[in-house]
């Protein structure tokens, strides 16, 4: 009886702990909400990187064969530690996806026209 009763003891302990942790969990939880107009996304098919000693800017643009003019979509304006994150997250994601489908077939960019708007630009 007494190692039953030791037993329940060491399980409420254990139980409390677990469920001290999980409230702490539900703190640091954060609750995102996607609005329908957000959730529907927007096409792009280029994006031009750019940044400064403070930020990094990525220009989402569509770009459609054959028009002399392209219009940026969406513009996102990420902190350097921010877009590292970024950068470590897609390159995991990058991995997982061609692992289940096989390799990204890459295009060259030699068709590209040059894509210049002051500072520092990488395309990709």
């Amino acid at each position: 009886m007494i190692i039953i009763l030791k037993a329940l003891s060491d399980y409420d302990s254990a139980f409390l702990k677990y469920k001290k942790m999980d409230e702490k969990k539900k703190k640091n939880q954060i609750n995102i909400e996607l609005s329908d107009e957000i959730a529907e996304g927007i096409y792009s098919n280029l994006a031009i990187i750019t940044h400064s000693h403070a930020e990094f800017i990525i220009d989402f643009v569509k770009l459609m064969p054959g028009a002399p003019k392209a219009k940026v979509k969406s513009r996102i304006i990420l902190t350097p530690e921010h877009a590292k994150r970024l950068h470590h997250a897609l390159t995991d994601n990058l991995k997982k996806f061609e692992s289940l489908h096989g390799p990204i077939k890459e295009t060259k960019p030699e068709n590209m026209p040059p894509f210049s708007m002051g500072g520092p630009t990488a395309q990709a």
